[in-house]
């Protein structure tokens, strides 16, 4: 491909208001445009990428005996309905009508439409098992679309569904699917995690996330370096508080005025955050939420999305704490509360001696609050953020956390859409059952920043050569050159010859301009073609050693050949 003919443009600014570095190389580089929040355009050189993603995850799933379908992006509400998820989704499904008043939605996931498919065809256990994929674009209305493609609103993704007569043959084929993962993501030289997650509104008995750790990821994961643990912070428990020793002080009511935080109050009274009961107030439509947590600890809402069974629940705010409780936030605590209260208490708090807690009067606080004497325990919940160094629930060593960015996700559904959808099977005594079923999907379109997240440097992106828009870039430093030129020529062609996926920048402009993009677009291998062609010779640029040294023109080529070769095994 002649770059000079190519629908590609890089910018020479940095972009607005781009905070993760795939998102900002990604636009800067020229593969993405945003069209709306959350929805952007794929350039030429990005739909290269994304297809060489394709390839691998399409060569895995052949590999595990998958078999591709293609679904419709429009899903008929009925369907959805038969499991009750129209109007458990949330506000995350697109909905509409047509002229004729029918309901649809965009589909976000498929598990009913290939429920719907798999009972149109198969009723016997001879037919299993089976595994069904598709590569589709998805649409989920996402509250905060952020950091480009890795939380959008429209992406492209691989889902898969596996069909079992009973839980045996189902955990055969989720280890299946959990192999072919492993596999695709070493090959896509994508560094991962494998943790235990929630099932969220897919449901079913247990799932896996496969997770890049990165500051840009939305996912929270805690892994023990001692015993292998690792799972999504919001399924690892926390145990409750140890109970103090420490002898009960008589309560007191203080003055403490301008203390509207947890680290004001604690520098107002010199007492640690810890012994702070911090109180936050949440409303689930109208009904008020008070989570009790320890003041150096933080609420984990994915936790408390579990605990209340929807995400439909926001942070009260001032105008709400005075409308509800006539206090101000800084000040609102667990007394005389009105009934319609619903009270959880995290484990953190369970045990700790003489606290300090607000009586919702503002500019005053009781100290030395202990249970069972100034206040009675509601019930106890884990709904604390994990953090760095507690303890594993596998083996009590210090955990590690850190940020990921969830590129996978398995799930054993059991009969969770099966049974309300009568996917019914006879099995081997002729008895009619719901099949075993488990989904299985893949980020196609954040496995593109996923990649850049981890292999770019201060000039750009470095892609693996197994997914590199183009393996070899070719620069003629000179075009006005009839000696560059040529010998550019003939090394573009030869390249072409040889299968290498080649771009030749031919264009008219400055030889740091196509430098600097060389380096900016992630390209594995440059050959730089300029003013020693008059001794014979060009030079390589190895970018992601930056090693730099020179070649025969007449050898030049099978060398990088046999360099991309070796890159891909």
């Amino acid at each position: 491909m002649r770059w000079s003919r190519y629908f590609w443009h890089t910018l020479k600014e940095e972009p607005a208001d781009a905070e993760a570095n795939s998102h900002r190389l990604l636009l800067k580089a020229g593969f993405i445009k945003q069209v709306a929040s959350g929805i952007y355009e794929y350039t030429p050189p990005a739909l290269k990428v994304i297809r060489k993603i394709e390839a691998i995850v399409r060569k895995e799933m052949e590999r595990s005996g998958a078999q591709e379908v293609l679904l419709s992006v429009l899903n008929p509400s009925e369907l959805w309905k038969e499991t009750g998820r129209w109007e458990a989704y949330g506000r995350e499904l697109f909905t509409l009508k047509d002229r004729h008043g029918r309901e649809y939605c965009l589909g976000p996931t498929h598990e009913e439409e290939i429920t719907d498919l798999f009972r149109s065809f198969v009723n016997s256990y001879k037919k299993l098992p089976l595994i069904l994929y598709q590569i589709q674009v998805k649409f989920r209305d996402e509250k905060r679309p952020r950091f480009g493609l890795i939380r959008s609103r429209e992406f492209i993704m691989k889902d898969a569904y596996s069909f079992d007569e009973d839980e045996f043959s189902a955990m055969i084929s989720y280890e299946t699917m959990k192999f072919a993962y492993e596999r695709i993501f070493k090959k896509l030289r994508l560094n991962t995690l494998l943790a235990q997650a929630s099932v969220g509104t897919i449901g079913g008995k247990m799932s896996h996330e496969f997770i890049v750790l990165t500051d840009y990821g939305e996912a929270h994961v805690a892994f023990c370096e001692n015993c292998g643990y690792c799972a999504n912070a919001e399924i690892v428990p926390l145990p409750k508080h140890k109970e103090e020793q420490e002898e009960e002080k008589p309560i007191q009511k203080v003055y403490t005025p301008n203390t509207t935080t947890i680290a004001q109050l604690s520098n107002y009274l010199r007492i640690p955050a810890y012994k702070i009961l911090k109180a936050v107030l949440y409303l689930k439509g109208e009904e008020p939420i008070m989570v009790l947590i320890r003041g150096d600890r933080e609420v984990d809402e994915k936790k408390l999305e579990n605990i209340l069974g929807t995400d439909e629940f926001r942070l009260a705010t001032d105008e709400d704490i005075r409308r509800i409780l006539n206090t101000s936030k800084g000040f609102v605590g667990p007394f005389n509360l009105p009934s319609n209260f619903k009270v959880l208490w995290d484990n953190s708090v369970f045990g700790v001696k003489n606290m300090v807690v607000a009586l919702n009067e503002e500019d005053y606080h009781y100290i030395n609050v202990n249970a069972g004497r100034d206040i009675q325990y509601g019930e106890f919940v884990d709904v604390c953020q994990v953090e760095e160094a507690d303890p594993c629930p596998k083996c009590g060593s210090p955990l590690r956390v850190g940020r990921g960015l969830e590129l996978g996700h398995i799930f054993l559904l059991g009969t969770r859409y099966s049974e309300p959808m009568r996917a019914f099977i006879k099995d081997r005594l002729g008895q009619e059952k719901p099949v075993v079923m488990g989904c299985y999907g893949i980020g196609i379109s954040r496995c593109l920043p996923a990649i850049v997240e981890q292999y770019h440097d201060e000039k750009g992106i470095k892609f693996p050569t197994v997914v590199a828009p183009f393996e070899l870039d070719i620069i003629c430093v000179n075009q006005s050159d009839e000696e560059q030129k040529s010998v550019a020529e003939k090394l573009y062609t030869l390249a072409m010859e040889l299968g290498i996926d080649v771009i030749y920048d031919d264009r008219d402009e400055s030889p740091g301009f196509k430098f600097a993009d060389g380096e900016l677009c992630g390209f594995s291998y440059v050959l730089v073609v300029g003013k020693k062609v008059k001794e014979g010779k060009v030079e390589l640029w190895v970018r992601h050693t930056g090693e730099r040294r020179e070649l025969q023109i007449d050898s030049a080529i099978q060398e990088v050949k046999s360099l991309i070769e070796k890159d891909k095994i």
